[in-house]
């Protein structure tokens, strides 16, 4: 029986808990003024002269995904600005559906919006999961490399992921994967092997001039193995979170949204010239 789009919006709640990619319960759809972030009169600090745009992974959005490290940094004193992308017709608040190479031309017309507002030449990018790739999309076929200073991605699937095989299912059910080309291609872009992956990881990881950071956790669930969201390449760094502090049990969703441990890492990331030692006391600093 031809499952009808309207069934497939009220079952997407289920499939973000099935596949572990959801975050919080929704706060807000849109971007809003919160503890300071997406404040489009704030001018970057010379202490801090990038503003930072925050990029939310699948079935997140831009205010439910930065609950806990946007005001972590804004407290530091920087502009930090998030958005929506890859929403899905009459699908609300779950977002990161769409096409991946949709997604980097939205997120390349956003930098251009901080960047005019703030007057910064340049912007800092951190996503979380899909959001940590995404943005490579975007310096490497969208012109992103000249206007993004670094790079951190938390828990990114750069080469993408089996969702511990999961993905191997859609080819014991005939049609299930053309349907979810068709209505959710943000997802199968994310499968191991697939075209947008293989196009982007095509001739190098990275793009020169550009910073990364893969912060990743031992315990991730849905990037699998986690070890595939590293990176190689010039100006490229690669941490384990459980490196850092062997008691952090954080899995694929609080690495992102909740791990202060993993925030400190961040903020290092960010300002390396004053970066502090990252360790399990870094969770209540």
């Amino acid at each position: 029986m031809k499952l009808r789009r309207p069934r497939l919006r009220a079952l997407l709640p289920a499939v973000a808990l099935a596949l572990g990619l959801t975050t919080a319960t929704p706060a807000a759809a849109s971007p809003t003024v919160t503890s300071g972030w997406n404040d489009f009169s704030c001018k970057p600090s010379a202490a801090h002269p990038r503003p930072v745009v925050l990029v939310h992974g699948t079935f997140g959005n831009a205010v439910d995904n930065w609950l806990g490290l946007a005001p972590y940094l804004v407290a530091r004193g920087y502009c930090v600005f998030s958005l929506d992308y890859g929403q899905l017709p009459g699908v609300p608040v779950f977002h990161g559906l769409g096409p991946v190479d949709d997604s980097a031309r939205q997120l390349a017309g956003y930098v251009e919006r901080v960047r005019s507002a703030t007057g910064a030449a340049q912007v800092d990018l951190v996503g979380h999961s899909q959001g940590g790739m995404m943005p490579r999309v975007y310096l490497k076929f969208h012109g992103g490399a000249e206007k993004v200073h670094s790079l951190i991605g938390l828990a990114p699937d750069n080469h993408g992921t089996t969702l511990n095989g999961l993905t191997r299912l859609l080819d014991l059910f005939p049609g299930a994967k053309r349907y979810l080309d068709k209505n959710t291609p943000g997802l199968t872009d994310q499968a191991a092997g697939s075209a947008l992956l293989t196009r982007l990881n095509a001739g190098g990881d990275t793009v020169p001039g550009v910073r990364y950071t893969v912060i990743a956790t031992r315990y991730d669930e849905v990037v699998t193995p986690s070890t595939s969201g590293y990176l190689s390449g010039p100006g490229v760094r690669n941490v384990l979170l459980q490196d850092l502090c062997p008691a952090d049990l954080s899995e694929h969703v609080a690495i992102g949204t909740t791990d202060r441990i993993a925030f400190h890492e961040t903020a290092n990331a960010l300002d390396p010239a004053h970066a502090t030692p990252t360790t399990c006391a870094s969770a209540v600093r």
